[in-house]
């Protein structure tokens, strides 16, 4: 899929593509690298000219959003599904969360993962045509869950991942299909009253689209970030976005 950018930013043409060689996975993981590092903090060995790159790579397929207009890759996200899972003993999440009732869900779930998008590319245009392929792919394969996590910086100490948790726990909390026990709760911590919870821009689109916060969040001590594990179920998409995932329903 392909778009045209908002007409302050007309010359940009956007088109999802797989990163399926070797020289377009390493320009997702030095976009990832970039993203982690700079705005996180993220802990990250520079990797053969900093990369973010991880044993799980091999086993995903990348998909990127690339800026035809200037040639550059602008947006990224990996997808494992359960075949490649179960080749590797487990989901990248099981890392950070006990998924209890996950064994249960008996329907073929897809994990994405990674997902970051440059600075200057974070806006509706470039979401929406990374939910467009990321549609497609739903379909193609027949999956009824998207799992995955998104993350919120710990660089305040915690404060604003637990504001936008106390924020999100009584309308997007569930675990009746699926709950996700973290591996490494948040530090305790008094949230000020007059603190402001601005959900990241992944989060935002994730609630958007209907999906479930499934347990308290777990804190990734590498990236430097609180991670919020998301379950999506594709017959409960918020008809108001389901557009971008229309191929999927």
């Amino acid at each position: 899929m392909s778009v045209s950018d908002a007409p302050s930013r007309s010359l940009r043409t956007l088109q999802a593509e797989y990163l399926d060689d070797p020289r377009t996975l390493r320009e997702a993981q030095a976009l990832r690298y970039r993203v982690f590092a700079s705005e996180f903090g993220a802990g990250l060995p520079a990797i053969d000219g900093e990369l973010d790159a991880d044993e799980f790579d091999p086993h995903c397929r990348h998909l990127g959003v690339r800026d035809l207009s200037s040639g550059r890759l602008v947006a990224t996200t990996r997808l494992l599904d359960q075949a490649a899972a179960s080749r590797l003993g487990r989901f990248y999440s099981e890392g950070e969360f006990r998924l209890h009732g996950l064994e249960k869900l008996h329907a073929p779930v897809l994990e994405i993962g990674r997902t970051c998008v440059d600075p200057a590319y974070r806006n509706g245009a470039t979401i929406g045509v990374l939910w467009a392929e990321l549609a497609e792919a739903l379909n193609r394969g027949g999956y009824r869950y998207l799992m995955g996590c998104a993350s919120v910086s710990m660089r305040d100490g915690g404060l604003q991942a637990q504001a936008i948790m106390q924020r999100l726990r009584d309308s997007h909390l569930c675990t009746e299909l699926l709950h996700a026990e973290p591996m490494h709760p948040l530090p305790a911590l008094e949230v000020p009253d007059n603190l402001s919870a601005q959900l990241p821009p992944l989060l935002k689109a994730y609630m958007r689209l209907g999906a479930k916060i499934c347990g308290e969040p777990c804190w990734d001590r590498k990236f430097q970030v609180a991670d919020l594990f998301i379950l999506l179920k594709r017959e409960e998409l918020c008809p108001r976005y389901a557009r971008h995932f229309k191929a999927a329903v």
